[in-house]
């Protein structure tokens, strides 16, 4: 049986496989407005694209995601980041700090439980960024440093 005491965000956040490990980040955790500015601004370039015509779109944004995120570096030494929870309502609860114990193909994870495989996440020292987003013809992967 389902706790009902639980948050929807924090479900969504399990049906991603993420485990949730705090809901107090440091207070280094960049603001949501200079987060989603770095993510959906006008002058936005992405790190990568994916064309959604490529065949094999979905696990192309999920290795090219966790390519960019390991190098930004976003893991702390536990494995741990920050991610606003993915779906509506997200930018209300703010970061959330999760590990993920399945370590890949979070983009689609998250698009399972979504509908979509948009979500942004960070360091828990809020220097680096790396986004997935969905455009017109591709899909994105942002990364950004504050």
């Amino acid at each position: 049986m389902k706790d009902r005491q639980t948050p929807q965000w924090a479900d969504t956040l399990a049906r991603c496989g993420l485990k949730v490990t705090g809901v107090d980040p440091a207070p280094t955790a960049p603001p949501l407005t200079a987060a989603l500015y770095a993510v959906n601004g006008f002058e936005v370039r992405p790190t990568a694209t994916i064309p959604l015509s490529l065949p094999q779109a979905a696990s192309t944004l999920d290795e090219t995601w966790h390519h960019h995120a390991s190098r930004a570096p976003l893991y702390d030494e536990h494995g741990g980041f920050l991610i606003l929870p993915p779906g509506s309502g997200g930018t209300t609860i703010g970061w959330v700090h999760v590990l993920d114990p399945i370590g890949k193909n979070l983009p689609s994870r998250i698009a399972e439980v979504t509908g979509s495989p948009e979500f942004m996440a960070t360091s828990p020292n809020g220097r680096h960024l790396c986004a997935a987003s969905v455009e017109e013809y591709e899909y994105w992967v942002v990364t950004h440093e504050f």
